[in-house]
């Protein structure tokens, strides 16, 4: 039996802002990766279901970067929406490119086609217009820009 596959709902886009200068990153001991972190400096939020900005200094992204030119991404920060709703996002994702295109993204060169890059955001929310985001599994796509970094989110239905 098979059952009714999911669609998928265009809920926003986000354009996420990095503070200028190189990012953090180091090897861990005994680890076959590097581990970095660059803060949130802001950004903007704009779609059918949800409008607002990304709150400067609420967070960032601790990524996992391997030689493979495979990246982990574990970020968390917050978000307000235009009536002042203050919403916790945890991004989780991967994103994959040659070792030669991750080197000119490290650099903030733009790489001539962007890397593969998915995410799987989940999101907390207090009671009242933004609450049905607790209850929804959401997808999205990615591609960094420089200093920003570009998501279109999708609900799962």
């Amino acid at each position: 039996m098979k059952l009714k596959q999911p669609e998928l709902q265009y809920a926003f886009s986000m354009e996420l802002e990095f503070p200028p200068g190189d990012r953090l990153r180091f090897q861990p001991e005994h680890h076959d990766f590097r581990r970095g972190f660059v803060a949130v400096a802001g950004g903007t939020i704009q779609g059918p279901l949800l409008n607002g900005r990304v709150v400067s200094g609420s967070g960032g992204d601790w990524p996992r970067i391997w030689k493979s030119g495979l990246i982990e991404f574990e970020a968390h920060y917050m978000l307000e929406a235009n009536d002042g709703t203050p919403i916790y996002i945890h991004n989780s994702g991967i994103a994959f490119a040659s070792p030669d295109t991750l080197k000119l993204i490290e650099q903030g060169q733009q790489p001539l086609e962007p890397p593969y890059c998915r995410i799987t955001p989940r999101f907390e929310a207090p009671a009242g217009a933004y609450e049905w985001l607790n209850r929804k599994i959401f997808v999205g796509t990615c591609e960094r820009r420089g200093d920003r970094s570009l998501f279109d989110y999708y609900v799962v239905n």
